[in-house]
């Protein structure tokens, strides 16, 4: 009985296995090294792949495949020289191979070399039987330059070679969503769509890119092609719900996103978006229940926790909101997003050592907002951490040069520290920038308002000709 050739290579594969841990020595044909090794590199088994690299080379010294496969396995390993070097002693013996002008251009591409890579690869186009891997491989070149119009080019050419090559057809739509093109691109897919009017793919992009032009009842239609085109497509239903959303039609957003629920093990960002509709239908009850299944999904989804901490904190239950908060830290501690949220919520139960701390790692994590400099230092003041506060403040007016907001504070700590020239200094800014902010004296520095100089500041201020 002939066996097939995914049973033969099954055959081949544990026949070699069997050989690895007998610590014999069996034969094997060419092809069957090659397939081995292939099956290997697909399944990241770098080892195995070297391992049956050498012992094929050692039964047919003189295949060209498997010493383009060990080639490759250097490139891979960023050996580049050593495979350059091979490869350079192949072309020699072998200059109408393909596969060796694609492995010197895979070299260049490594090196960042891509107009050298492009010219090797237009040489290897001119020799080889499958167009559509080097066109896909000069498209990909050109992406690395960034020339998407060229890339784009390619990509259809890929594209003309093969109706069922999605991986081009999605890098075309890359292109031209990078150029902005949204309109070009619809047009792009609806001549697609006359030769393959039942393709779920481009209807879908065809919907992605009528939402980028916020054109949303096409978009809707284009996404209901593409489910009609394909039933258990779950990223239309997904797309379907975002449009739904869009038009403030959530009890019919729920149901699309609910429908991707049944077709496949539950996605947290379908979880979420219904607990999202049902917040915005006032079902609070069904809006927690679905963010918290969100969350029991994946961990590691931020705007699941974001979303169950907001709807405690929007609803006063500040306890709560930073039971969750807290479990999120535990489990991402430098999202910035969760430790600014800890902070509000802790300044929200007068817990202030707990909010500056929260405030600081925002910082520390690059939240450079005004508000996370301003409530940090109104806490540290609280605290009576004068000279922190100081400290927090200039940092702050590298970033908002002669902000008034933070002139007032910083006049009121200085003059707190006796340090009247700085405090003299920094009040003048302010009332010089923002003259109708000086309430922020008043309720944050009210004993600064009883210094002389201050007093005198103030009336020269109102007074310039005295």
């Amino acid at each position: 009985m002939q066996l097939s050739s995914n049973e033969h290579n099954n055959f081949a594969l544990e026949k070699f296995e069997s050989m690895l841990k007998t610590n014999s020595v069996l034969f094997f044909d060419s092809e069957e090294f090659e397939e081995i090794v292939h099956h290997y590199l697909a399944n990241g088994k770098m080892a195995l792949a070297k391992k049956a690299t050498k012992l094929g080379l050692e039964q047919h010294p003189t295949s060209t495949n498997l010493k383009l496969l060990k080639i490759e396995i250097y490139i891979f390993e960023n050996q580049l020289d050593i495979a350059e070097e091979l490869l350079n002693e192949l072309y020699l013996l072998e200059q109408s191979n393909e596969e060796i002008y694609i492995q010197k251009a895979n070299i260049f591409s490594r090196r960042d070399q891509h107009k050298e890579a492009i010219s090797l690869l237009e040489q290897a186009l001119d020799i080889t039987t499958d167009e559509s891997d080097v066109l896909s491989l000069l498209g990909m070149e050109y992406l690395f330059m960034e020339d998407y119009q060229n890339a784009k080019r390619y990509f259809m050419k890929c594209l003309e070679k093969d109706e069922q090559d999605y991986s081009a057809l999605y890098n075309i739509i890359y292109c031209f969503e990078y150029l902005e093109e949204y309109e070009q691109a619809i047009d792009y897919l609806n001549d697609f769509l006359n030769k393959n009017p039942y393709c779920e793919v481009a209807w879908h992009q065809v919907g992605k890119q009528y939402f980028a032009l916020k054109d949303y009842k096409k978009a809707l239609a284009a996404f209901d092609f593409a489910i009609i085109s394909d039933d258990r497509f779950i990223g239309a239903y997904l797309e379907k719900g975002r449009v739904l959303e869009k038009l403030k039609r959530y009890r019919e957003a729920i149901e699309s996103y609910s429908i991707t629920l049944g077709l496949d093990d539950p996605t947290s960002y379908a979880l979420l978006r219904i607990g999202k509709c049902y917040e915005k239908l006032g079902n609070d009850e069904m809006a927690l229940q679905f963010f918290t299944k969100c969350v029991e999904e994946d961990s590691l989804l931020d705007k699941g926790w974001i979303a169950i901490t907001d709807y405690y904190y929007k609803n006063k239950q500040y306890q709560k909101a930073l039971y969750y908060i807290e479990k999120a830290i535990n489990i991402d501690s430098e999202n910035v997003l969760y430790w600014k949220r800890y902070a509000k919520i802790n300044n929200k139960l007068s817990l202030f050592e707990e909010a500056e701390v929260g405030f600081r790692k925002t910082l520390e994590l690059g939240n450079y907002e005004l508000e996370s400099w301003l409530t940090r230092s109104d806490i540290l003041t609280k605290l009576g951490e004068f000279e922190a506060a100081v400290n927090n403040l200039n940092q702050a007016l590298e970033f908002y040069s002669e902000n008034a907001e933070l002139e007032y504070r910083l006049s009121g700590l200085y003059f707190i520290l006796n340090e009247h020239d700085k405090g003299a200094f920094h009040l003048k800014n302010a009332l010089k920038s923002e003259p109708e902010f000086f309430m922020i004296l008043e309720e944050l520095f009210p004993s600064v308002l009883e210094i002389k100089r201050v007093q005198e500041i103030i009336k020269q201020h109102k007074n310039p000709s005295l």
